[in-house]
């Protein structure tokens, strides 16, 4: 769960397959000439749209997404609830990268839509085709905002080089079953975090700087399910310590190894805070997470 660039990542972490996602039409949009003259222009439609996507030319959108096409794919369009395979890196404005999944030579893989990531990010692939290199500029209102987000410090405007390499529409779906953690202990970190161990694994134990695998379902304190990897089909892949997702899970997972299984307490202001997330998770909610972590690469 990218909170929301990703990432979300993640970020964001970074996490919603319940989360009402508004797309913005790029029929709306206001275009600005590419101001590179020598630019050799082409252009492809965008079937979902039904408008002409010409290369290098910046258009923004109602929301105040930039985006700029800069290689055309032939592919398929990208539709929300895909689940899209991308390679991107992200920089300030300043040109500072923050994050790279070419550095890791691990591409991110979402679901387009459902709030996983930043709302930047769902909407801005959902103009785009496999294929597609693109340029995002996109705001803090559709970032971060006034989140902190270590080397993402708040109201940045962020700027993404994507390439979509696949988009694939998910098939049937399983039904995630909460943990039963009756009778477990729960301990309390210093930043209030709750955690209650679920099942021990034997493997390799969660580090800053590693490629983890998560399988995990998020619940409000109602037991509304707002989002599962499990539906999906596919663990969240993200790096460990480096603000990709919230704070919760950032200490949460560190205490994993693979084959651990942990519920995770998660207080508003280490997950989400007075911003909330989309329709779905209000402002300063508490998350309970179910996590598994699969992998530590």
């Amino acid at each position: 769960m990218y909170k929301k660039l990703i990432i979300g990542i993640i970020a964001f972490l970074s996490l919603n397959t319940a989360i009402a996602q508004q797309k913005t039409k790029p029929a709306n949009a206001k275009k600005t000439k590419n101001k590179t003259a020598t630019t050799k222009r082409k252009s492809s439609v965008n079937a979902a749209n039904k408008t002409t996507t010409i290369l290098n030319q910046e258009y923004t959108t109602a929301s105040g997404l930039k985006y700029r096409v800069t290689e055309l794919g032939t592919g398929k369009q990208v539709s929300v609830g895909d689940k899209v395979t991308v390679h991107y890196t992200g920089k300030l404005t300043n040109g500072t990268k923050f994050d790279s999944s070419k550095d890791r030579n691990q591409p991110f893989i979402f679901k387009v839509g459902e709030g996983r990531v930043i709302k930047g990010w769902d909407e801005g692939l959902a103009l785009l085709k496999i294929g597609d290199k693109a340029t995002f500029v996109i705001p803090p209102a559709i970032g971060y905002g006034e989140q902190d987000m270590g080397q993402i410090p708040p109201n940045s405007t962020l700027v993404f080089d994507i390439e979509v390499l696949d988009a694939v529409t998910p098939t049937a779906t399983v039904k995630p079953v909460p943990y039963d953690v009756k009778g477990k202990d729960t301990i309390t970190t210093s930043s209030g975090l709750r955690y209650i161990k679920v099942a021990d694994g034997n493997g390799v134990r969660a580090e800053n700087g590693k490629v983890v695998d998560v399988h995990y379902t998020g619940y409000l304190l109602n037991g509304k399910q707002f989002d599962s990897s499990i539906e999906r089909g596919e663990p969240i892949s993200f790096p460990l310590g480096n603000g990709m997702v919230i704070k919760g899970w950032e200490e949460g997972i560190a205490l994993m190894k693979t084959g651990d299984k942990f519920r995770l307490i998660i207080p508003s202001d280490i997950a989400y805070g007075p911003s909330g997330r989309g329709s779905v998770i209000p402002p300063d909610a508490t998350l309970i997470f179910d996590v598994e972590l699969v992998n530590v690469k």
